[in-house]
């Protein structure tokens, strides 16, 4: 089966592109220094140094691997081109909760980059799938646990 198609905007795909560079370049350093340490106080079996800088090491390369693919099948949208008559990946949108007159400010981004701590959601997300192709003035019904949550579309822009 092909791998999935990681959508990024293009900060997404620098941040992960520079994430990767210091992993790389800058921990694999000082992890490499912090295990040669380590060996240099003698027996290993019982060097706790030595063990948590080789599980540091192992935190490193998985990191490095997981970022690599998600590299590998990277699907970067131009945040430039898109299309602002219509709510897509890469645009920032302005939402009203329309029960409790709620102004929300969301970046619609792929699942690789969703953090809702920084206003950024998934497209795969219930909201951002809602939100998919909606244009200014409709309104969306978004399913949650906690039942049904309405949201008029109020603006939608491009996000850089």
């Amino acid at each position: 089966m092909a791998d999935k198609k990681n959508i990024l905007t293009y900060e997404g795909l620098k941040s992960l592109e520079e994430e990767l560079q210091e992993l790389k370049v800058n921990k694999r350093r000082e992890v490499a220094q912090k295990i040669k340490e380590a060996r240099e106080q003698g027996d290993l079996s019982e060097n706790a140094e030595y063990d948590a800088a080789k599980d540091e090491q192992r935190d490193i390369e998985t990191r490095i691997e997981e970022i690599d693919k998600i590299l590998k099948n990277a699907e970067v949208v131009v945040e430039d081109e898109v299309d602002l008559n219509k709510i897509n990946i890469g645009c920032r949108v302005r939402i009203m909760d329309m029960e409790y007159d709620d102004i929300l400010d969301y970046k619609l981004v792929g699942s690789t980059e969703a953090n809702t701590l920084k206003g950024k959601i998934s497209n795969e997300s219930p909201v951002g799938q809602a939100l998919l192709g909606k244009k200014i003035g409709d309104t969306i019904e978004v399913e949650t646990q906690s039942g049904a949550i309405k949201y008029k579309i109020l603006e939608i822009q491009r996000s850089n």
